[in-house]
């Protein structure tokens, strides 16, 4: 029998932040400073040890931290206008961007996808 590993809890976004690597850490305060400004009416919470991003009760996008980069991903990601192909993941909804550095993150794309997001 498979034991499933458990996944860490954070109380706050900070808490989150504060436990990822140095590298993964930088890359995702620069996504939070992209999120309160394109988005400025989403909150911050933690679901599923990720970084989330919510409006009300709807789950908008969120941060995973892997090994080699962060995804930013969008929960409703497979009904946004991506015209410059950003977007990968096949599931039916959820569509995510690796981000590797800081210089893979495409404000003005970015943040279109996000506002579309924000608006679903």
């Amino acid at each position: 029998m498979a034991v499933m590993k458990r996944m860490k809890a954070y109380a706050t976004f900070d808490e989150y932040l504060a436990d990822q690597s140095p590298r993964n850490r930088t890359i995702i305060r620069e996504l939070r400073t992209l999120v309160k400004r394109v988005a400025p009416g989403l909150r911050e919470t933690v679901k599923w040890g990720n970084g989330c991003w919510v409006r009300g009760k709807e789950n908008v996008a969120y941060v995973y931290s892997a090994a080699g980069y962060v995804q930013l991903g969008f929960f409703g990601g497979s009904a946004l206008k991506d015209p410059k192909g950003l977007l990968e993941g096949s599931g039916k909804y959820v569509r995510h961007i690796k981000v590797h550095g800081l210089a893979d993150i495409d404000e003005r794309a970015f943040g279109s996808l996000l506002r579309q997001a924000a608006d679903l």
